[in-house]
């Protein structure tokens, strides 16, 4: 039976930040059938991926507060989909924007980001996300009066996103029922913000931060923290338990998905769903059920190499 939801009227593409769906997965899990793993799909937002979220609380913040001006040029670090957030947003509000990103990430992103008149500045490709930052980092000390440096590694209006956003969500959608959280760790505003909203809920939930299990890694976006620049905004006494995952188990869990729930998703999903299933399988043994809840970080289409756009086409 389709149930029929009213549609919303948007003044504008920043009003459909939010309020992203959330999935019950059904075959990912097959070892623990008592236990219900939810995936709040955050590549339904408008550009189509989590970092929605904070790119407008961080920009609505500093327009608010006057560090960001119409005659400042936004810029920062990103390894893409906070990039992809901020071109879409300074393109709806008329805000200049200017990234700096290891020269090695997707071409989807470069791409896309550029498609909304944003200027890139690449980092050593080598140097990972630690190296954008260190660069970006010279760029606005050289000019600090030309920019509005948002820093969403260290900007406490990236975790305040999701504590009164995804956190919120989450409760409104399951209550009581949910029992865990798990997601990964990259700026770990997703972790930090959500974290801090689950744990002022009447009931327990254990929250479960994600990162890559080696400092050599394929998981895109995510960071090991021990041989990393820790982000300013992440506190390490916050989730109650962090979990390694290998590349090839975030991987391997993308395909999975793709093939088992027909819901293609990027490998950082994959890895979020790797934990969820793992704690799943824990909690199965050890209580027969549970609930746990993760995150759909972008689609998998953005790590494809896409199409190029053409004016015209000769058939």
């Amino acid at each position: 039976m389709i149930r029929m939801v009213r549609s919303r009227r948007l003044a504008s593409i920043l009003d459909a930040i939010g309020n992203t769906p959330i999935l019950k997965l059904e075959r990912i899990a097959p070892q623990a059938p008592d236990v219900e793993i939810y995936l709040k799909l955050e590549f339904a937002n408008p550009g189509g991926s989590v970092k929605d979220r904070p790119a407008r609380r961080m920009i609505e913040d500093a327009l608010a507060d006057g560090r960001l001006t119409p005659d400042k040029i936004l810029i920062d670090s990103t390894s893409g989909n906070t990039g992809v957030a901020y071109s879409m947003i300074g393109a709806a509000l008329g805000i200049k924007v200017h990234l700096v990103m290891p020269k090695n990430v997707t071409k989807a992103r470069k791409d896309i980001t550029q498609a909304f008149g944003t200027e890139l500045i690449f980092s050593d490709p080598m140097e990972g996300s630690d190296g954008a930052i260190r660069l970006v980092k010279t760029i606005v000390e050289k000019d600090p009066e030309r920019y509005f440096y948002p820093d969403q590694y260290s900007n406490p209006s990236n975790p305040l996103a999701h504590y009164h956003g995804t956190g919120v969500e989450i409760l409104d959608a399951l209550g009581d029922k949910i029992t865990h959280f798990v997601t990964g760790l990259g700026t770990s505003g997703t972790m930090m913000g959500t974290t801090r909203r689950l744990h002022e809920h009447s009931r327990p939930i254990h929250c479960v931060a994600v990162e890559p299990a080696e400092a050599l890694h394929g998981l895109e976006g995510l960071k090991h923290m021990a041989s990393s620049i820790v982000p300013p905004i992440y506190d390490t006494g916050l989730p109650d338990e962090i979990m390694p995952i290998g590349t090839e188990d975030g991987w391997d869990t993308t395909d999975r998905l793709a093939s088992l729930e027909g819901l293609p998703a990027g490998h950082s999903t994959g890895a979020n769903i790797a934990g969820a299933v793992r704690i799943a399988e824990r909690i199965q043994k050890e209580h027969g059920g549970g609930c746990v809840v993760t995150i759909a970080c972008d689609r998998g289409d953005r790590y494809f190499a896409p199409l190029k756009w053409e004016r015209r086409y000769v058939w």
